[in-house]
């Protein structure tokens, strides 16, 4: 296969085979994480997220059971969630803060629209639970690229509210269901810094046969 080099998307690729899409290579080669407190307004519009949430839910999905649902939380609704939290840190921890209570009442208002990913398992013979649950987990990463390609900034994490029962509950959550995570999207404050990344020769085998 011909490789057609581009010296200009030298940090990103050194080379895009014949047929292949610099612009997505790229866009692959550079995406990073924004931290929830590093995002400002706007956020996207209605129209745009939905877009976004389209793309996310453009994922492998053994057996079409789309096993994933999205809960959208954005305005006001982010300081009526961001109480659930509060309430539940309470009485989890009757000896919590004022201080921590506060910070629990304002997770949701760090970034302009926050997308909770519900793992939403089917049984079926033919797809097992752990790939449904992977399948959650690649809309997560989805719904980052769709974020980063329409310029804005996004981060897929848990902490401790994605694991509690009670908040669970309020969220209206099933039994077999859970968090696959929360995407908090934004505008960047600045451009983040890439970080260090994994030494591919480490975490990469090409055995000639199976193990004995």
């Amino acid at each position: 296969m011909k490789a057609v080099a581009d010296s200009s998307d030298a940090n990103a690729t050194e080379s895009v085979p014949e047929g292949g899409d610099r612009q997505v290579l790229r866009h692959l080669s550079t995406r990073r994480s924004v931290s929830a407190a590093a995002m400002l307004e706007p956020g996207p519009d209605r129209a745009t997220l939905a877009t976004m949430l389209t793309i996310a839910a453009r994922v492998p999905d053994h057996k079409k059971l789309a096993p994933w649902r999205f809960i959208v939380i954005e305005g006001e609704a982010r300081a009526r969630f961001g109480e659930l939290l509060a309430r539940v840190c309470a009485v989890n921890e009757p000896e919590a803060s004022t201080t921590r209570l506060e910070t629990e009442r304002g997770r949701f208002l760090r970034a302009p629209v926050v997308v909770a990913v519900v793992s939403s398992p089917t049984p079926h013979p033919a797809a097992p639970e752990w790939e449904q649950v992977l399948s959650a987990g690649a809309v997560c990463l989805n719904l980052l690229h769709a974020a980063s390609a329409n310029g804005l900034g996004g981060q897929w994490i848990t902490e401790w509210y994605a694991y509690d029962e009670a908040v669970k509950l309020g969220f209206g959550l099933k039994p077999d269901e859970r968090f696959a995570g929360f995407v908090y999207i934004g505008t960047p404050k600045e451009k983040p810094t890439d970080r260090d990344r994994p030494d591919l020769a480490a975490i990469t085998r090409f055995p000639d046969a199976p193990a004995a």
